[in-house]
């Protein structure tokens, strides 16, 4: 088995003879040497190997380009160079596969350039970066719930339900599209299809992880959700993942607290586990003319980090919203003129990074601007719902307290049009044994953004599926 470069540039001893096996990302030749940077995916880092030229034909020196793969193997030695402090002597090289005409060259390619190429980006230092740190993150993700005692829970990606009320899904057939069964007053005639109903695939694992926390106490979702939102922003995809917990006799405050402890456990640990990724990308950022980013990204973390999130309600963030310079002098896209009204990013924005200099949690929204499930607080205006703020990003984190009572639940849904025979099994968990919970959703990707500092959300998703995008 062929040795990992990470573990090489980690601990390799000089003398040991060994094989790795990766892409050729530079080459250099002259007469007396031929230099070739190897990487093999396993890290930020690539191993440099030396070849005499008299080893190696000219037909194959030709086909050892940028993207060519190869095996190679001989002894490590301590690296003349001052970029490395080993490097590989070889004295074996097989071509695995040539690329001729390969479009990455190792030359600065703009990130519109490179998702043509969503296929082959893995490979650059960039998205080798940001996948990595992907990768940590969801592992972290498992460890803090694990480590608590969530259950993990697999809810579905078809469902009948809305979750969120806002119609904006993808519909599930396999009825055939041109010649569509109708009822009598020329409707879809959904008893022909394979699931006797009309079907999506779902906004959101929530009413079922609320089930689920019925009877487990503690659970929490991690899968692709899907929104037919044709936006063509840097924040928005059709499909991405949601990190969702429910959890049974928890109330407002303590969804606050467990929000908080699990954003800063994640951050620590791509801190602590990231730092090559970090640092290449922080000095991408650095680089970057054009960057709205106000903090050098490790700044930003560790800002994140290290503050107590501070706590506001709807109606404190607006009077200060209201106040604020940028509000009073109309430089606020979108002006705040009265109570009741949407926050954008900007005055999520403003929030955390120019009045508070903190992460915030705004709790109690009106109730005309949330989703059904909330909790009604005493007011009769107002939910227990709560955002968590943080710096270039605005919303990381969106959820409540759940509506525990039947009676607010079916006025709640009525008032929105929520069909109540759809959501029959939904208001069970009220019926039988109704108790206080809570839970929230966080937009694994939107997080992911944050944590390597990249400015579009299709550069943190392996494959982006965005509207008249769905080619790999």
């Amino acid at each position: 088995m062929a040795n990992k470069i990470k573990e090489l540039l980690q601990s390799g001893t000089v003398g040991t003879h060994v094989e790795i096996k990766g892409w050729i990302r530079t080459k250099r030749v002259s007469k007396q040497v031929v230099f070739l940077s190897i990487n093999d995916g396993s890290c930020q880092g690539n191993l440099q190997a030396v070849i005499d030229p008299s080893q190696i034909s000219e037909e194959l020196l030709t086909e050892l380009g940028t993207g060519a793969s190869i095996a190679i193997s001989g002894n490590l030695v301590t690296s003349q160079g001052q970029a490395q402090s080993i490097e590989l002597q070889a004295t074996e090289l097989t071509l695995l596969g040539s690329a001729p005409d390969y479009p990455i060259q190792p030359k600065a390619h703009s990130l519109e350039f490179l998702r043509e190429w969503s296929h082959l980006r893995f490979r650059t230092n960039t998205f080798g970066a940001v996948f990595r740190i992907r990768h940590a993150v969801s592992y972290a993700i498992h460890n803090f719930f694990h480590q608590r005692g969530f259950f993990y829970l697999h809810t579905p990606i078809i469902t009948a339900a809305d979750a969120e009320g806002a119609g904006e899904m993808f519909r599930v057939t396999n009825l055939d599209l041109l010649n569509l069964p109708k009822n009598p007053d020329g409707s879809v005639n959904y008893k022909e299809d394979f699931f006797k109903t009309s079907t999506n695939l779902t906004v959101s694992g929530q009413l079922a992880a609320e089930a689920a926390a019925m009877g487990l106490g503690s659970v929490y979702t991690f899968g692709p959700t899907f929104r037919a939102e044709n936006s063509n922003t840097a924040r928005h995809l059709a499909e991405f993942w949601m990190v969702e917990p429910e959890v049974a006799f928890n109330e407002l405050q303590d969804n606050i607290t467990l929000a908080e402890d699990f954003l800063k456990f994640l951050l620590e640990y791509v801190l602590k586990n990231c730092q090559e990724e970090l640092t290449y990308l922080q000095q991408r950022s650095l680089h970057k003319t054009d960057t709205k980013q106000q903090m050098p990204l490790l700044e930003r973390l560790n800002f994140v980090l290290e503050q107590p999130f501070a706590r506001v309600s709807y109606t404190e963030a607006i009077a200060i919203l209201m106040d604020a310079p940028p509000n009073k002098n109309g430089t606020f896209a979108y002006p705040i003129t009265h109570w009741g009204i949407d926050l954008q990013s900007e005055h999520e924005r403003y929030l955390v990074e120019h009045h508070f200099k903190k992460p915030v949690v705004v709790i109690n929204y009106p109730r005309e601007i949330k989703a059904f499930y909330m909790r009604q607080n005493d007011d009769g205006n107002t939910v227990a719902a709560m955002d968590v703020l943080f710096p270039g990003v605005g919303e990381i984190i969106g959820g409540s307290q759940r509506e525990e009572r039947m009676d607010y639940l079916i006025e709640a849904m009525q008032r929105i049009n929520v069909p109540l025979e759809d959501l029959n099994w939904y208001l069970d968990t009220r019926r039988f044994g109704t108790i206080p919970h809570s839970g929230f959703g966080l937009g694994f990707e939107r997080l992911i953004l944050f944590v390597t500092g990249m400015e579009n959300i299709r550069d943190v998703i392996p494959f982006p599926r965005t509207p008249g995008h769905v080619a790999c």
